[in-house]
């Protein structure tokens, strides 16, 4: 009985690549540029993930002080009074409590928008730059 040999394990890369003729292939060129790529992806995740800090520690901040306002206000509706002085006073704070929360938001929603615009501009930046030295690279071939 034969014996099975695999034919692709006889298979030489360096011969069949040798084969080809790439023009002017800038190897340490295109190592650098993934470099580049790397650090930009690494820097814009350091901001995300910065940003993403303040945001919950802001959180965390609104969170207490919400807290100690619900305590206030509950002190504050228990104490003796008429009950039209009472319904006035928890009209006053769920006004208060709704107008503090949405400037909550607001902030957060910015704090967000900010983190994401400099994460963004990085990577941007990054696929300008990476644009132009494909360009580069081109006109070198061409010449």
């Amino acid at each position: 009985m034969a014996e099975f040999k695999n034919p692709f394990m006889d298979f030489d890369v360096q011969k069949i690549m040798g084969e080809f003729k790439v023009p002017n292939v800038d190897v340490d060129g295109i190592v650098a540029a993934h470099k580049k790529n790397f650090d930009a992806i690494a820097q814009a995740n350091q901001i995300a993930a910065e940003g993403m800090q303040a945001i919950m520690k802001r959180q965390s901040e609104i969170a207490q002080a919400a807290i100690a306002e619900v305590q206030a206000n509950l002190q504050a509706l228990t104490t003796q009074g008429a009950p039209e002085e009472k319904l006035a006073k928890q009209a006053d704070i769920a006004k208060t409590s709704l107008e503090q929360a949405l400037s909550n938001l607001k902030e957060l929603q910015e704090m967000v928008a900010k983190s994401n615009a400099e994460a963004s501009d990085i990577i941007n930046k990054r696929i300008m730059e990476s644009l132009d030295e494909v360009k580069t690279a081109i006109e070198k071939v061409q010449k």
